[in-house]
C-alpha cells in the first residue's frame, strides 16, 4: 500500500547521503518533496503541515548539525515523526478486571467488520482467550450467515438467535449475548454491528444503542484503509457519535495510497490496535508503529518477520535442520518441511519485502509467485523418500516418473535439481566461514588439518622453478580463500541494500529465473 511513499521517500533521502552538512536550501528542498510526497500519498493536509514544520524545525536543530552524518539524522528525524503520527506507540486491549470484556465493531458497510470480527475472535483464542462473537448486523443481507462461517472457520462459538435480513432487535440481541456469555463462561464477548454505505443519523443511533445497551471496555472503529481522505470525516463523525477507543484498519494489503492509515490516529487522537492484511484469519494482528514507519521508509520489518517465522518454526526443528545444513546432510526431505514451513508465513513476497534493503528491489520482488514454490513441493511429493535422501538416483526414467506426477516438465525436475545442489554449496560453505550451530570450529579445523598434511612427504615439485610457480599458485588460493571467508563473515548491509554476490532472491522464485528456471550461471547460484 505504502510504495509509491516509500519510493518518493527513498529518492529524497538518496539526494541527502554523501553529504558532509546540510544548508537550510537543503532543508527547505527536502521538506518541500516530503510535503509533495505525503500529499500524493492522499495524507489529510493537517497532518502533512504539522509532521513537515516539525521535520523542518528538528533538522535545523543542534542534533543535525552538530552530527558526522547529517543525512542519516535527518532519516531518523522522519521516522521518529512518522511513529508519533502513527499513533506513537504499540496499544493493546484492555481486558475487564471481571469478565467478560465486551468489544464493540463499528464502521461502514464494505469496510470487512463481519470479517474482521471473524479475525479478532480467532486471534483472542490463540491468546488464551474463549471469544463469544455476536451478530448483531440484523439488516445487511445474510450477515448473521457470513458470520457464522466465519465464526466456524476460526473455531469460534456466534451467537446468533436472530435471522438477520432485516428481522429482530440488534440492541436485544446484543443484550442477551452478554447475558449468554456470562452464563457459558466466556470472557470476551465480540459485537458485530450494522453500517451503511455512509455516515446517517439511523447509524449513529443504533450503534449508540448497542453502546449503552452493553456497556463495552472497547470499541473499535474499523477503517478501510484504501478510502483516502473520507477516512478522516468518517472517523470525526464516529467519534462525534458513537465515540471509540481505537482503530482497526483493514484491507492493508490494498493499492491504494495509503493516506489514511497516515492521518486518522493523529486527526482523531485514537491510536491504531491492529491491522488486517488479506482475507486469511491470520491475517491479522496487533499494530506496530514503528514497524510500520520502518517499512514506509524502506528499513524492512525484521520483527515481525521473526514473529511470523517463530510461529512457523519449532525451535528444536530449527536446530535440527541447522545441524543437518552443516554437516552437508540437508536433503530434499528437509528442504520440503522448510518451504512448506516457509508457506504458512504468507505471501512469498512479502517476507522477503520484510528484509532491510529490499525496498530497492520492489520490481523484482513484485515478479515473486507463489505457485512457484507450490510447483517445487509438487515435484519433491512426487519423488520417492530414497530419491528426496540422495537425488544422485534419479536417472532418466526417474526423471520422467517424477515429472508426470508433478505435472511439470523433465527440464524443470533437472533445473530444481541443479537449484538444489547449488544452495547446498552455499550452506556448506556458510557453515564453515560463518560457524553455525553443529558446525563450530568447523572451517578452521579443515585447514589446520590441511596445513598439517604439507611439509615433509607433501606433495612438492622437485625443480625449483616449479616449486616456486607452485608456491605463487597456493598463496593466490589461499587470499581468494580470505577473501571469499571475509565475504561471508559480512552480514547485509541494512542500510545500502545486499552486498554484492548475494543470490537474486527474487529470481530463485521465479519460474525463468528460480527454482524451476534456467541452470545458475556463477559459483554462487544467482551471480550474473
Amino acid at each position: 500500500m505504502f510504495d509509491t511513499l516509500s519510493s518518493r521517500l527513498d529518492k529524497v533521502f538518496t539526494s541527502l547521503r554523501g553529504r558532509g552538512r546540510l544548508t537550510d536550501a537543503d532543508v527547505d528542498a527536502t521538506a518541500r518533496e516530503i510535503r509533495i510526497a505525503l500529499l500524493e500519498a492522499d495524507v489529510a493536509l493537517p497532518v502533512v503541515r504539522s509532521f513537515v514544520a516539525a521535520v523542518k524545525e528538528r533538522a535545523r536543530g543542534a542534533e543535525v548539525s552538530s552530527s558526522l552524518n547529517p543525512a542519516q539524522q535527518v532519516i531518523k528525524i522522519v521516522n521518529e515523526e512518522l511513529v508519533a503520527i502513527l499513533g506513537g506507540g504499540t496499544t493493546t486491549i484492555r481486558f475487564a478486571k471481571s469478565p467478560p470484556t465486551v468489544i464493540l465493531l463499528a464502521g461502514l458497510q464494505g469496510t470487512g467488520k463481519t470479517t474482521l470480527a471473524g479475525k479478532l475472535g480467532h486471534w483472542l483464542k490463540t491468546q488464551g482467550h474463549t471469544p463469544l462473537l455476536v451478530a448483531a448486523d440484523l439488516q445487511r443481507p445474510n450477515a448473521v450467515n457470513q458470520l457464522q462461517v466465519v465464526g466456524g472457520r476460526a473455531g469460534v462459538e456466534v451467537f446468533a438467535p436472530e435471522p438477520g435480513n432485516g428481522v429482530g432487535d440488534p440492541v436485544r440481541v446484543a443484550r442477551d449475548a452478554l447475558a449468554h456469555a456470562r452464563r457459558q463462561v466466556f470472557d470476551v464477548v465480540v459485537v458485530d454491528t450494522a453500517g451503511r454505505l455512509g455516515v446517517d443519523e439511523e447509524l449513529m443511533r443504533q450503534a449508540a444503542d448497542i453502546r449503552d445497551a452493553v456497556s463495552p471496555d472497547e470499541i473499535l472503529f474499523v477503517l478501510d484503509a484504501m478510502i483516502g481522505q473520507d477516512a478522516v470525516t468518517t472517523a470525526n463523525a464516529f467519534a462525534d457519535g458513537v465515540g471509540f477507543t481505537g482503530v482497526v484498519l483493514t484491507k492493508l494489503d490494498g493499492d491504494a495510497r495509503g493516506g489514511a492509515a497516515l492521518s486518522v490516529a493523529q486527526v482523531t487522537g485514537r491510536p491504531i490496535m491492529f491491522a488486517s492484511t488479506g482475507e486469511g484469519l491470520g491475517d491479522f494482528d496487533v499494530f506496530h508503529p514503528e514497524r510500520m514507519a520502518s517499512r514506509i521508509l524502506g528499513m524492512g520489518d525484521v520483527l515481525t518477520l521473526i514473529e511470523q517465522a517463530e510461529k512457523a518454526f519449532e525451535v528444536e526443528q530449527a536446530e535440527a535442520m541447522a545441524a543437518k545444513m552443516a554437516a552437508s546432510e540437508f536433503t530434499l526431505e528437509d528442504f520440503l518441511e522448510q518451504m512448506l514451513a516457509v508457506r504458512k508465513m504468507g505471501p512469498i513476497g512479502n517476507l522477503l519485502g520484510m528484509l532491510p534493503g529490499m525496498g530497492q528491489v520492489k520490481e523484482q520482488l513484485a515478479q515473486v509467485d507463489d505457485r512457484d514454490v507450490d510447483r517445487v513441493v509438487a515435484i519433491i511429493r512426487s519423488m520417492t523418500p530414497a530419491e528426496r535422501h540422495d537425488p544422485r538416483i534419479l536417472q532418466a526414467s526417474r526423471k520422467a516418473r517424477v515429472a508426470r506426477g508433478s505435472g511439470v516438465t523433465v527440464t524443470e525436475v533437472n533445473q530444481l535439481l541443479d537449484r538444489f545442489a547449488e544452495a547446498r554449496k552455499v550452506m556448506r560453505q556458510m557453515a564453515g566461514g560463518m560457524g553455525m550451530p553443529g558446525a563450530m570450529g568447523r572451517g578452521k579445523a579443515a585447514s589446520a588439518r590441511k596445513t598439517a598434511k604439507k611439509g615433509k612427504g607433501a606433495n612438492r615439485k622437485g625443480n625449483p622453478a616449479a616449486r616456486a610457480a607452485q608456491a605463487r599458485t597456493q598463496g593466490q588460493t589461499q587470499g581468494q580463500k580470505s577473501i571469499a571467508q571475509d565475504r561471508l563473515g559480512q552480514g547485509p548491509d541494512l542500510t545500502g541494500g545486499l552486498p554484492d554476490g548475494m543470490p537474486d532472491l527474487a529470481a530463485l522464485m521465479r519460474q525463468q529465473g528460480g527454482f524451476g528456471g534456467p541452470p545458475p550461471r556463477g559459483p554462487r547460484g544467482g551471480g550474473r
